[in-house]
């Protein structure tokens, strides 16, 4: 049973600058062989899978593992908008709960303010304040982990 993305629900929005071009941001975010390189909620995750069909109605999938576990944790979406390298919007659920997970949608937005990108992520339709705030967590955990990956080439 697929639960419908709801219209209303709670939602959390952060804001993170990071040192790099904006175009150079949009490219971590939407190139599978670089989200392997960072796309996790705290240090000592890995993700090996990260698959992209990088189209309005084309699939990704994201696998993160626990360091010292072979336990993955899948998200997976639909892409729903794609502006290079401004926007990316697309649905979000947690493969290991496809009944029990309605869709919540995530919106990137990429602010290009000289050799610095302020990155906006606004993630909605939550059906409670603790899935939202699970969320907020591995949220802030992924955007350290960008600055670190690019603030690596910098």
């Amino acid at each position: 049973m697929i639960v419908p993305m709801a219209d209303a629900g709670l939602e959390l929005t952060l804001r993170r600058t990071v040192p790099a071009a904006r175009e150079r941001v949009f490219r971590a975010w939407t190139n599978a062989d670089e989200l392997k390189q960072w796309f996790a909620v705290a240090e000592g995750y890995t993700t090996p899978i990260a698959e992209v069909d990088l189209r309005v109605g084309g699939r990704y999938r994201l696998g993160m593992q626990p360091p010292d576990s072979s336990e993955l944790h899948i998200a997976e979406g639909v892409y729903r908008e794609i502006r290079p390298p401004e926007k990316i919007v697309f649905t979000w659920r947690w493969e290991s709960m496809p009944e029990t997970e309605r869709d919540t949608l995530v919106t990137v937005e990429f602010i290009a303010h000289g050799n610095t990108t302020e990155v906006v992520l606004r993630h909605e339709a939550f059906a409670e304040a603790a899935q939202r705030d699970t969320h907020d967590e591995g949220w802030r955990g992924c955007l350290a982990s960008l600055k670190r990956f690019l603030g690596k080439e910098v």
